[in-house]
């Protein structure tokens, strides 16, 4: 081992313990949260129909987000997007499909609250299934903020150009991934390896909470996957879906760790969110990654429950929590190198090796020093449970090969280490 391979782990740690220290000195204790159910308005399904153009634009959808549609004066269609209630986090998903009787190309303005900003480029789809993102000459950035900021400095509306037919075209802020795509991607991953699907519980609105259980389902040691608490996060879902992948593959790694370990996953834990095509909240109008102290809402308590009714039953811990997200750019948010869990130091070694894995790769790291009140889950995982915790995010224009290798590399690393640690500690 050369010298800078040395120096690259001690590095990290040493860049890991200065946020760590730095976060204590300057942030403040963080105030609770509310999260009593807020009231929402729920947007109308409908076709919003042009009869002298001949075009049409419809939300009619699962996943669907369009609450207006007009015509201005330059000819452009104006759909205004607004969330399910306020104050909310700037996430302003949108997804509708549009269609004409006759191939034409049209303007489409989209426009939001005053207090949004334009976040997604467009993904274009004529099944559902298969995207592509607009070509960037077809984007037109309007009123573009000055920063210095990622927020301040993104549009507030944006004209983009489509060509139309007969067949619907699918506009979305982000490739669609709906509770029956997540349920048919579970079904299809438990069917290959001979895994168990299970509904844990059911959502404010009745939708069902699924879990995907790979592994040895009586094992004492034991892992957590959950993703989609907020609804657009489309690309950690899919570093989600590599990262379990890897766990259930058919390589000899993944057997042998499934041998000892049970691996639970919850990859949507907001499907009304999803489906309705909320910016941020659940049904009750929360972020559900802020009600992991009180539990008011039945999609954070129904995960509550099973790791504790997991853990009665077995009699063993959770060692790895991992909850899956999205932001504007890739980032890791571990919990802070003085805390020690099941298996201590094993997030900060987990990232050494990932970076180690990924040539000419440097992962951003925010440390989270701060533990009560719990508030977001990688906390109440760590503080309940003593799981190893993190928080992995994906950029929202990650190259979605690249959010493959991550998660892909990341399910490898950690289940080496895990498999070392238990040989080192058997009991």
């Amino acid at each position: 081992m050369n010298q800078s391979d040395i120096r690259k782990p001690l590095l990290l740690l040493a860049a890991l313990c200065l946020a760590a220290f730095s976060a204590l000195a300057q942030d403040p204790e963080p105030q609770q949260v509310d999260t009593t159910t807020k009231p929402i308005e729920k947007q109308v399904r409908q076709t919003f129909e042009f009869k002298d153009d001949r075009i049409y634009f419809s939300n009619e959808f699962d996943g669907g987000r369009l609450n207006r549609v007009e015509k201005d004066e330059t000819g452009r269609y104006v759909i205004t997007i607004t969330p399910e209630n306020a104050p909310i986090n700037m996430s302003p998903w949108y997804a509708f499909k549009v269609w004409s009787k006759k191939k034409k190309e049209i303007k489409v303005r989209l426009v939001y609250p005053e207090f949004a900003r334009h976040r997604y480029d467009p993904k274009l789809s004529t099944d559902g299934r298969t995207w592509t993102t607009l070509d960037p000459a077809m984007i037109v950035e309007e009123e573009k903020g000055p920063g210095p900021g990622i927020i301040d400095s993104q549009p507030k509306s944006v004209t983009i150009t489509l060509r139309t037919s007969k067949k619907p075209l699918w506009v979305s802020a982000q490739e669609i991934q709906t509770s029956k795509h997540v349920f048919e991607w579970m079904d299809a991953t438990a069917k290959r390896g001979r895994f168990a699907v299970e509904e844990i519980g059911k959502s404010r609105e009745g939708r069902p909470i699924r879990m995907l259980t790979i592994g040895n389902p009586t094992a004492k040691r034991m892992i957590l996957v959950i993703s989609r608490q907020h609804p657009p996060e489309v690309t950690g879902y899919f570093a989600m879906q590599a990262f379990v992948e890897t766990l259930a593959n058919d390589s000899e790694l993944a057997r042998a760790f499934r041998n000892d370990w049970g691996i639970y996953v919850v990859p949507l834990m907001n499907p009304d969110g999803v489906d309705e095509g909320h910016w941020r909240h659940n049904q009750g109008g929360i972020d559900l990654n802020r009600d992991w102290s009180d539990f008011n809402q039945p999609e954070t308590q129904i995960v509550r429950d099973f790791l504790n009714r997991r853990v009665a039953e077995t009699g063993g811990k959770f060692y790895f929590g991992i909850d899956f997200h999205s932001t504007w750019n890739d980032i890791y948010y571990p919990m802070s190198p003085i805390f020690e869990g099941n298996s201590p130091r094993l997030v900060q070694r987990w990232l050494e090796n990932i970076q180690a894995s990924i040539p000419d790769y440097q992962p951003r790291i925010q440390v989270n020093a701060r533990l009560l009140p719990t508030r977001v889950s990688r906390n109440f995982f760590f503080d309940r449970h003593g799981m190893e915790a993190i928080v992995y995010e994906i950029g929202d224009k990650t190259p979605r090969d690249f959010i493959r290798k991550k998660g892909e590399t990341a399910a490898g690393e950690i289940m080496k280490l895990l498999m070392d640690d238990a040989r080192r500690s058997p009991h």
